[in-house]
């Protein structure tokens, strides 16, 4: 494994799955079901917690079937196996540079039970995976099942940063001042690391 490279790779990923999990789809769902329902704030960072692990692992799972495809893929493409993937990393993020978001925070209303608040929630989170950490995933497929799990912790990590930080900030009061100017900078910012990574599969990577 080239650490360089994949130190890069994964520094890039660890910003563009902290700037999703930022969106307000990502915590403030928590907070506003956990006032209706009278949670503690210790709940209500439990629950955030818990659908954050089935976001996590989905996604986990659509990028070990990525990675698979990938091994399987590229002793057949040979040298051109790095063009491939700069290509579509390239053409990723592109798109989003050209885009614009539009997620809004939404959350379930009128839960007669916490138990079906819980499911609710979890089920919210964990059946929308983080699409752009699939790219990352398929940045490294080079580095093989090592680079995926480390990867996988990467993401895990900035996805509870930015989900329990902001849920907690969030529970206690805090108003975020720069938050939305962030959120609307998100596809730049994604768009822009997508196209960092692509540059160094394409240059760096053997």
């Amino acid at each position: 494994m080239n650490l360089a490279v994949f130190t890069s790779i994964a520094a890039a990923g660890f910003v563009v799955a902290f700037m999703h999990a930022i969106l307000p789809t990502h915590w403030l769902p928590f907070v506003l079901v956990g006032r209706e329902q009278k949670w503690s704030a210790g709940k209500t960072m439990g629950v955030t917690a818990l659908a954050g692990l089935g976001h996590v692992a989905f996604t986990v799972l659509i990028g070990a079937v990525v990675v698979a495809a990938g091994l399987a893929v590229a002793p057949r493409l040979e040298h051109m196996f790095n063009w491939v993937v700069a290509g579509l990393l390239l053409a990723m993020g592109v798109w989003y540079l050209l885009r614009k978001s539009h997620e809004h925070p939404t959350a379930p209303r009128g839960f007669r039970s916490d138990r079906a608040a819980v499911i609710g929630l979890v089920l919210l989170l964990t059946l929308s995976p983080c699409g752009e950490f699939v790219a990352v995933y398929f940045s490294a497929i080079q580095h093989g099942w090592l680079g995926f799990g480390l990867l996988s912790l990467v993401l895990l990590s900035a996805t509870a940063l930015a989900m329990m930080l902001f849920t907690g900030l969030t529970l206690a009061g805090t108003r975020m001042i720069n938050l939305d100017a962030l959120q609307k900078r998100e596809s730049l910012i994604i768009g822009w690391m997508l196209i960092l990574m692509a540059g160094v599969v394409l240059i760096f990577q053997p």
